[in-house]
């Protein structure tokens, strides 16, 4: 092997080439992929009073961002119809359809003809309370 310092820039100068690309793929493909309907699945009871914030960013569209409040001593059923009932207050009625299933889950559906949407949990300070979301 050859040990020119030469040798060795070129060599570390590509391996960080490779490292940036995998790098910008890696980005790329934890970007938005809309759907037309997310499942938030609740568990887990209110330990603390807290806010949960989330995003719901229809493709081409500006990002929305609610807040749904929450008290200490909140069940996860609870949890997930308080946020039911903030989101339809806080998200377009035209756009979204939104209900609560098998008592802890929430779905957030886009109405015929609107876009798809990415989701994102931005923050949940209620201690105890976690949240799932799942593409559907």
């Amino acid at each position: 092997m050859n040990s020119h310092p030469g040798n060795r820039t070129r060599l570390h100068r590509g391996i960080c080439l490779l490292v940036a690309g995998l790098l910008i793929a890696f980005a790329a493909s934890a970007q938005a992929r809309p759907s037309n309907k997310w499942r938030l699945q609740f568990s887990g009871g209110a330990n603390s009073d807290g806010v949960i914030t989330l995003k719901f960013h229809p493709k081409n569209g500006e990002p929305i961002v609610t807040e749904t409040p929450i008290k200490k001593g909140t069940g996860e059923n609870a949890v997930a119809k308080a946020v039911v009932k903030s989101l339809k207050a806080q998200l377009p009625k035209d756009n979204f359809h939104i209900e609560r299933d098998d008592g802890e889950d929430v779905l957030v559906k886009r109405k015929f003809g609107k876009p798809s949407f990415d989701f994102e949990v931005v923050a949940n300070t209620v201690k105890g309370v976690r949240i799932n979301p799942d593409r559907e």
